[in-house]
């Protein structure tokens, strides 16, 4: 009632090859994503996955859940691992091989 009407004006000089004109945006943002987010993280997992290989008994390991300790049993799918020394032994736990996060530098169990 107080308001009045308001009537949209069509653009002088629009065309609708305007989408296409800027239709180009879209593949530089899929390359965009792709060299920063796909790319690195298929890299990481690469390294990841050629570090899981290449386990060898005696390595020192970090695994994923904060437990630390030196692998004593490489096999397939799992590792044995040497978390601390009892009066009976070593104590051992059986992870999977996924489950390591990093692959530590030697000695550093002696500094934790």
């Amino acid at each position: 009632m107080l308001i009045s009407n308001a009537y949209a004006q069509a653009a002088a000089g629009a065309s609708p090859q305007g989408f296409f004109e800027q239709f180009w945006i879209f593949p530089l943002m899929i390359a965009v994503m792709y060299f920063m987010i796909i790319r690195p993280q298929q890299k990481k997992a690469k390294d990841l996955q050629k570090t899981l290989s290449a386990l060898q008994k005696g390595d020192e390991i970090l695994t994923q859940g904060g437990l630390a300790g030196r692998i004593s049993k490489v096999g397939e799918n799992y590792i044995t691992v040497s978390v601390s020394e009892g009066k009976d032994g070593p104590i051992d736990v059986v992870i999977q091989k996924s489950a390591v996060g990093t692959l530590l530098p030697k000695g550093t169990l002696k500094t934790l």
